[in-house]
């Protein structure tokens, strides 16, 4: 691994972190993204990384659990690899859309609770409520738009532009 891969790795490492997910899982999706298989062992992922087989172990399946990454077995080898899952990218964000509609739900609970007072507390709860309602309804059409645009190539463009 040379240094703008290990800065990469760590970058991913430090994400996670900020979403109070493990470095070491980041770091893991990190290489993953950039290595030269589109597969690897947990030996191979040890030795990328300089870390335990026992946290690679543990942070493999965390990523298997939240539907980042998968574990596939090759004809003829006797230990297991993991990958990137197809649609990893559409998986998270639907999970986000399931945690916009259970605060969206919570903030209804506790404006029931908090009932007509104007306090501080109802109008916290309000502005969490309409938020959540907002990202809620126009989240999936988002996605379906982005889904609607990589299909006709756009995300290339994009990507063309970013780099330019």
């Amino acid at each position: 691994m040379n240094d703008e891969q290990r800065n990469f790795v760590e970058d991913c490492g430090l994400a996670f972190e900020q979403l109070t997910l493990p470095r070491m899982s980041g770091r893991i999706l990190g290489w993953l993204m950039i290595s030269n298989t589109p597969h690897q062992s947990i030996d191979e992922l040890a030795e990328a990384l300089v870390a335990s087989k026992g946290s690679i172990s543990t942070m493999t399946r965390l990523l298997i659990q939240i539907g980042i990454i998968e574990r596939i077995s090759l004809p003829g080898v006797r230990h297991d690899f993991f990958r990137i899952r197809r649609g990893a990218v559409q998986h998270l964000l639907k999970q986000r859309v399931k945690q916009i509609t259970l605060f969206r739900k919570l903030a209804e609970r506790g404006l029931e609770l908090v009932g007509d007072k104007a306090t501080q507390t109802r109008q916290w709860l309000e502005e969490m409520h309409d938020i959540y309602a907002f990202f809620e309804q126009e989240f999936p059409v988002l996605m379906e738009r982005c889904e609607r645009e990589r299909g006709k190539g756009q995300s290339q463009v994009v990507l063309k532009e970013r780099k330019s």
